[in-house]
């Protein structure tokens, strides 16, 4: 289960509340999708400013209009191949904002490494939804690995409200690196298979 079927799960009743409010006043699903990443750009706010259980806390927030778009849409039939692409967008600017957020922290501090060390986990999380795109275009599935987006937003919060940042962009870092390989491997292996690996 995703962490965000997770959070639906959890808070089932209030979220069907908030689902069925959104519904009656016909609000767009595309609209509370950029309203999530709004959300995420505030709880970059306060990991840049060494803010982080607030920060996790807002995370959460953001988490509920990841979870309660798509429900919407299903609901008012306004889920479209646009829509899709919407979501998949904007949800790597969150994922952008959320390092950001760390670079800036940490730059303040004048830690050098710790900038490094965020921006390749940001580099090689982008790649990681870059490869499963790019590899899907190709062959019929590519999901292996571990270091999907969920799992990054979990680390996230679980590093917020720890308050060990730090060793959460090791563990994304490292995880994102291996996830990216799987796909590489896997996407080689697929076209090989069919002749179509080496021109």
């Amino acid at each position: 289960m995703t962490f965000t079927g997770l959070v639906g799960r959890i808070f089932w009743f209030p979220l069907r509340a908030i689902i069925a409010a959104c519904v009656a006043l016909r609000i767009h699903p595309n609209i509370l999708t950029f309203v999530g990443v709004i959300i995420t750009g505030w709880s970059a706010v306060h990991l840049a400013t060494d803010r982080f259980v607030t920060g996790g806390a807002i995370m959460v927030a953001a988490s509920i209009f990841d979870f309660i778009d798509g429900k919407v849409a299903h609901e008012t039939g306004l889920m479209s191949k646009f829509g899709g692409f919407w979501d998949s967008v904007i949800d790597r600017f969150s994922d952008i904002l959320l390092f950001i957020g760390l670079i800036y922290l940490y730059s303040s501090l004048g830690r050098t490494d710790y900038v490094m060390v965020a921006s390749f986990a940001m580099m090689f999380a982008l790649m990681t939804s870059y490869t499963r795109a790019r590899a899907e275009s190709l062959i019929k599935k590519c999901k292996v690995g571990f270091m999907e987006r969920p799992e990054r937003i979990v680390l996230f919060m679980v590093g917020a409200f720890t308050n060990r940042m730090a060793a959460v962009l090791w563990v994304i870092l490292i995880l994102s690196i291996f996830t990216v390989a799987d796909r590489i491997i896997l996407t080689y292996r697929e076209l090989r298979d069919t002749g179509e690996a080496i021109a």
